[in-house]
């Protein structure tokens, strides 16, 4: 390998002061991450304005989109990852032929989604509706955002290509860039001002593949004059399965835990409704407002996971370590305002959205209920994360299954006939702790492992100038 390639990598991943490089890295990810939320949010608001047909349509599609943000994002966590090891362990040639593997897989999700598009999209929709107009604005708005989906997987593997070597800025700039055409464009497509035609539903869908299009090809040419030393060739390109693995082994967990929040919804919809519907319009705003805490952090752990990765590729095991902490410690502070928020102010929340006095009796103890589980959260989202960086996705996927899947819907299903309401509530602290618990465990247990390959004294701490 030529290392000095990747000698601005190596400055920046391996030599600069953690805290800083952390923020630096956290920041514009955080802010992506809420750009790519906004894109069916956004769509939804202008489509209400067509009537509740129109909005419910684009509803019934949302899973298919968060299917193709689950698959994309999920693979690119794993090529992040590995790309990020490889760099640490100056390893050039294995860092491009993950980045080549990368490519592959996303032209093959790319034929997927258009399969998907052309002949799953409207018997998906009949599962959930009969009614002859949802259909027809679903089936037009499902196939355009589907067939086209191949812009936001090309623009998602570059991202991570990108944020694997320390560059989550552009990513950034990009996603803005995309998402402001497609807000211009919205009201433009779907009721035909100007010199643009009147395309109903559809216009929002091609409103969207528009933004997200320019979002891809900026990133393309970006990557070709600025790709921090990783390059794409095909030629004396082999597939290898050794390679295919490593990104499979973090990227299925972690697109299997995009989708996971998704099912826990529908299933505690479904035990929910049982008792109230005005319980499943409260769970309903809860899951709006819990994304406005754990947005931040999700966006801050893509920013912690090549620092770590490329660390411990590099075996600067103190840095990896320091990473981890201080990820810790910013995310724990920003859960700790959120919760003192709903702690104490849960009534003035709810009364945003409307609420009824039957709204308050339900919603106010469980914001509080919940609230109380927020705070030990952090170390299971963080510690999740790193099990992604450094390779580990069982155990990541291990961690978020006990968090979102495991005992919530068990739990809820169990004490709602003994206690009411409140068991369902329950559940949610109840889980974060043993989910903490547990990434604690599968983590502490890693830093032993790595004393014990190093000849590390058992009682040794890792330190910035020792191990």
């Amino acid at each position: 390998m030529e290392k000095e390639n990747f000698s601005g990598t190596d400055k920046l991943l391996g030599e600069k002061p953690v805290f800083g490089l952390l923020m630096k890295m956290a920041v514009p990810t955080m802010i992506s991450m809420f750009i790519q939320s906004m894109y069916n949010i956004v769509d939804s608001i202008f489509v209400t304005r067509i009537n509740d047909n129109a909005l419910n349509a684009v509803s019934l599609v949302y899973p298919l989109q968060n299917l193709v943000l689950a698959l994309s994002v999920g693979i690119g966590v794993g090529l992040n990852s590995c790309i990020s090891r490889a760099l640490g362990a100056k390893d050039g040639k294995l860092a491009n032929s993950f980045a080549m593997h990368g490519v592959l897989i996303t032209l093959v999700n790319a034929v997927l989604f258009i399969l998907i598009g052309l002949f799953a999209t409207e018997p998906f929709l009949k599962l959930f509706t009969d009614d002859e107009q949802v259909l027809a604005y679903g089936v037009s708005y499902g196939k355009i955002v589907l067939c086209f989906a191949f812009f936001s997987l090309i623009y998602i593997g570059v991202e991570k290509l990108l944020q694997a070597t320390g560059n989550t800025f552009f990513p950034m700039i990009m996603q803005g860039v995309g998402a402001v055409i497609n807000i211009v464009l919205d009201p433009l497509l779907i009721f035909g001002i100007w010199i643009f035609p009147e395309m109903g539903v559809a216009g929002a869908a091609v409103a969207t593949i528009i933004g997200q299009g320019v979002s891809c090809l900026l990133a393309v040419i970006y990557f070709a004059f600025r790709n921090g030393g990783i390059k794409l060739s095909f030629r004396g390109y082999r597939i290898r399965g050794r390679e295919l693995g490593a990104i499979f082994a973090v990227g299925i967990p972690s697109s299997l835990m995009i989708a996971m929040p998704s099912v826990l919804i529908s299933i505690m919809n479904a035990i929910l409704i049982t008792v109230s519907e005005t319980a499943v319009n409260f769970y309903g705003i809860y899951y709006k407002l819990q994304t406005l805490i754990y947005v931040p952090a999700s966006g801050l752990v893509q920013g912690m996971r090549p620092i770590v990765g490329y660390n411990q590729g590099a075996k600067k095991y103190s840095r990896m370590n320091a990473t981890v902490w201080w990820s810790v410690l910013v995310v724990g502070s920003i859960i700790f305002i959120g919760s003192l928020v709903f702690l104490f102010f849960p009534a003035q929340i709810l009364a945003l959205f409307k609420a009824n006095d039957e709204m308050l009796k339900i919603g106010v103890p469980a914001l509080r209920i919940i609230a109380s589980g927020f705070l030990i959260s952090t170390l299971g989202v963080i510690l999740s994360g790193a099990f992604e960086a450094l390779g580990m996705g069982v155990r990541s996927l291990l961690v978020t299954l006990v968090r979102q899947f495991v005992l919530i819907p068990p739990l809820a299903f169990l004490l709602i006939p003994a206690i009411g309401l409140t068991g369902a509530w329950i559940a949610y602290p109840v889980s974060e702790v043993a989910a903490s618990a547990l990434a604690c465990a599968f983590y502490f247990a890693y830093l032993r492992k790595i004393k014990r390959q190093n000849n590390i004294p058992k009682h040794a701490r890792f330190s910035e100038f020792g191990y």
